[in-house]
């Protein structure tokens, strides 16, 4: 894929101001959309829109499915204008507080919200909902069912069901959609509202020449409905349970790796139907988004399987994955096979040569670029191929200011001082980035809002290896600057983006 020359903004839905506790696909997302555009950018970046889970920190990146969409999102605002609430139905009830996302509190207000809207759409059902559920039996069927089982099971993890329930005896499968019909109805009911309503906003972005880039992480959660339906398709046990998983193997950050204890593919045994899953979750997220990143690419490749009684990633190895079948059947099936490959950190030559090999862009990070010897960094901005995204930073790192504030060593900001030519503090170093990615080869330059506002570590999402206090940040008080976005379209017009 060849990116057009262009720019944009990383900002999670999440993060858009709210009234109800958590951003959602409002009329907040549109008139972020509308400034987009307004100040010449052609990007929008945002996290996976996965449902997620207070029990996995309320993480994206760690989902109960690898295909529904997180019903958090959907808009209250939007469900008036539909006419499935009313104001009576918001009296007596208390929205979490602005600042930092609370997801339980949130889930709570939302789901109670929901629940009125389900009541008063059965009055009158929809008949795009029968479409919608034939269209997307494939995992639907599977994900409702799959929820509602874990509020029939509360605090158990699928393969402590009872075992006729964990090992989907069709009998018993039967008897639970009978018994939890109720549940399972609302489940897809909140599935149709929340794809209709993001169907409603891509098709904004679309209108203001915004293309969208969404995120696929590389692997899926144990606790998932893709696992509990699909067991063949990794290496569990005769229990269901991973007798391997997964992680990456120790570094020069890390003397033990990184156990990040997910299920590993069973890529023997989705080659046997040409890789029927995975064509199945690109096209369902090449539907969502114009562009996928898909995260820790380099698994795709070869990746780290440590045996599933290790407590550190030391004790692993190396295993080869059928690249080159897999992705020529993806190309083959999939005409609009957009996809960036996240290959940040230690990348091989076998990774080089697939990314090569199919054409897939890379990533390129700032906040890497000025630690070391500059002249070997390959994250300073002269070593980069144009058909790439270079970011300030992503998810997983500070701000800028944050960086420079706590990150930074000495080294690092003598390093980007000598690399601009003059001072730098931290009331400008944002800029600073900013104005180095604009300028840079990379065809597409991607900056974190946080960045683009000057906010400092309180905006940072995410800290790798934490559990607790990430994926919080939102926007509330934090005021989308109108000259910030001034300032960006000139440096757009100047860099011809």
């Amino acid at each position: 894929m060849e990116l057009t020359r262009g720019s944009g903004i990383l900002m999670h839905v999440t993060s858009f101001p709210s009234p109800h506790g958590i951003g959602d696909l409002g009329q907040e997302a549109y008139s972020f959309i509308d400034r987009l555009a307004e100040s010449r950018q052609k990007y929008w970046q945002l996290l996976p829109l996965n449902p997620t889970d207070p029990a996995y920190g309320n993480s994206p990146y760690l989902s109960s499915s690898a295909f529904a969409l997180n019903s958090l999102l959907i808009s209250p605002e939007r469900l008036i204008e539909e006419g499935l609430l009313t104001p009576a139905d918001f009296e007596g009830l208390t929205p979490p507080a602005a600042g930092p996302i609370d997801y339980p509190a949130v889930s709570d207000y939302k789901r109670g919200l929901f629940a009125r809207a389900f009541a008063r759409w059965r009055t009158s059902p929809d008949p795009g909902f029968e479409r919608f559920c034939a269209d997307q039996a494939a995992w639907l069927e599977d994900f409702a069912l799959f929820i509602a089982l874990k509020g029939h099971f509360p605090g158990q993890m699928w393969s402590e069901w009872p075992v006729d329930l964990r090992d989907r005896h069709p009998e018993a499968l039967a008897r639970m959609r009978t018994e939890l019909a109720e549940a399972i109805h609302f489940e897809k009911f909140l599935q149709f509202v929340v794809q209709r309503q993001w169907f409603d906003l891509k098709r904004h972005c679309a209108s203001r020449g915004i293309t969208i880039i969404g995120d696929l992480p590389i692997y899926v959660d144990f606790g998932s409905s893709d696992v509990w339906s699909h067991p063949d398709r990794f290496k569990l046990d005769e229990n269901r349970e991973p007798y391997v998983v997964s992680g990456v193997p120790p570094d020069y950050f890390s003397a033990t790796g990184q156990l990040w204890g997910n299920p590993i593919y069973d890529w023997d045994a989705l080659a046997k139907d040409g890789f029927a899953w995975w064509l199945n979750r690109m096209r369902q997220n090449l539907r969502l988004f114009d562009i996928v990143r898909i995260d820790h690419f380099r698994g795709l490749i070869a990746y780290w399987e440590v045996p599933a009684e290790e407590e550190t990633a030391i004790n692993g190895r190396w295993v080869t994955v059928p690249t080159y079948p897999f992705f020529e059947r993806l190309v083959a099936e999939i005409p609009n096979f957009n996809v960036i490959a996240e290959d940040l950190g230690v990348i091989t030559d076998d990774v080089k040569e697939a990314l090569h090999r199919f054409g897939l862009p890379g990533m390129k990070v700032l906040l890497f670029a000025f630690s070391g010897n500059p002249a070997e960094n390959p994250y300073m901005p002269w070593r980069y191929e144009p058909n790439c995204i270079v970011y300030t930073g992503t998810h997983d790192n500070n701000t800028t200011i944050g960086w420079w504030r706590l990150d930074a060593t000495e080294e690092e900001k003598r390093h980007l001082q000598e690399y601009l030519g003059r001072a730098v503090d931290e009331s400008s170093v944002h800029w600073e980035l900013i104005r180095v990615a604009m300028s840079s080869p990379a065809r597409v330059a991607i900056i974190p809002l946080q960045d683009l506002l000057g906010v400092g570590e309180r905006g940072r999402m995410n800290v790798p290896g934490t559990n607790t206090g990430n994926w919080e940040w939102n926007l509330g008080g934090d005021r989308m600057d109108p000259g910030c976005f001034a300032r960006l379209a000139e440096l757009t017009i100047q860099n011809n983006r």
